[in-house]
């Protein structure tokens, strides 16, 4: 900054303006500025700023995969939320690994980050002790750790999930497989609560042989649907517990020589873009992603700017089933032949 200034002929002090943006410069002085910088190759050194002022506007974003659709939806809508307001995101995805997740978290409040948004692969006593002596404000989204008070955005997985299984039931099927995430995460265990609930509201008998743990992950979901379709008591119908484990699912089928949903009809939670292009269009359950991210990026400007002050607060939002053509009545029904 001092070579700036020399070749400019102005003091330290109005490079500075010029390169923080902190007083106003008049043209002359700031284009002669800006032809130094450019001359000299100078380039702001944000570490040293950040220390210097306390604060990096950047905003530490860790998801739990990042192949998946709706976590990479999700970090679309918070990134472009905190661009505008002024925040870089850094950004990182645990893999639904535990340990990962708590050497990312570390790496992040390492960086100075301002804040974290963090969607948890599982709890641990270790995840819990890094939150708790952070001394910047956290929103989680789509799960939740126990014993952590802070801002989150989730959506009612128990809800949804009760609906889309109670929506099966209408139709006739009371054989339902449940391919579930992991029960280490709270989405895991509410979506599962609410398949329970589903079949208590049903006088139905919760059978553990039709709950297969496919991990929210494709592989996994593939192993546990085949472990289903080929069992005795096959079950009439599927639900998938997320977008990932729906494509292992339709896999086995085809692979074992089913037809959706000729011979089981199947339901999964999360929309994704390809869920209408499926054959058969996929019956689904959809998170209001964009209010996720929305919501997420906002409270944590709210608590940066010293406007959210109150308690923490949890948003918990709706989804909504979208009906299309992988389930069918059970039994099936055949027309009768006319003379």
């Amino acid at each position: 900054m001092l070579d700036v200034a020399q070749s400019a002929k102005v003091s330290v002090a109005t490079v500075s303006a010029v390169v923080n943006g902190s007083t106003p410069v008049s043209p002359e002085l700031r284009s002669r500025i800006e032809t130094a910088i450019q001359q000299i190759g100078y380039k702001r050194n944000t570490i040293a700023r950040s220390l210097k002022i306390g604060t990096t506007r950047t905003i530490g974003l860790m998801v739990a995969d990042i192949t998946n659709p709706f976590f990479t939806d999700v970090v679309s809508v918070i990134q472009d939320v905190l661009h505008r307001a002024g925040y870089a995101v850094m950004l990182c995805c645990n893999d639904e690994d535990i340990n990962l997740q708590d050497e990312q978290i570390e790496l992040l409040l390492d960086r100075m980050v301002d804040g974290l948004i963090i969607a948890p692969a599982g709890e641990d006593a270790h995840l819990k002790r890094i939150l708790a002596s952070a001394s910047v404000p956290t929103v989680l989204i789509d799960r939740l750790c126990d014993g952590i008070e802070t801002d989150a955005v989730i959506l009612d997985n128990r809800r949804a999930v009760l609906d889309a299984t109670a929506y099966m039931l209408s139709l006739g099927h009371r054989r339902i497989g449940y391919i579930s995430g992991s029960l280490e995460t709270s989405t895991g265990r509410e979506r599962l609560a609410g398949y329970r609930a589903a079949l208590d509201a049903a006088a139905l008998p919760f059978d553990e042989k039709l709950v297969q743990i496919g991990n929210f992950r494709e592989k996994d979901a593939y192993k546990a649907a085949m472990q289903l379709l080929t069992s005795a008591g096959r079950p009439s119908a599927i639900f998938s517990a997320n977008n990932l484990m729906v494509i292992g699912v339709m896999k086995a089928i085809r692979d074992i020589g089913l037809k959706c949903p000729d011979d089981i009809s199947v339901v999964s939670f999360d929309d994704f873009p390809w869920a209408d292009v499926f054959q058969p269009h996929l019956t689904t359950i959809a998170q209001p992603v964009q209010t996720i991210g929305e919501q997420a990026a906002q409270l944590i400007i709210d608590r940066l700017s010293g406007r959210g002050m109150e308690p923490p607060r949890r948003l918990m939002l709706q989804g909504r089933l979208i009906i299309r053509d992988s389930c069918r009545p059970f039994p099936l029904t055949v027309p009768h032949a006319t003379a």
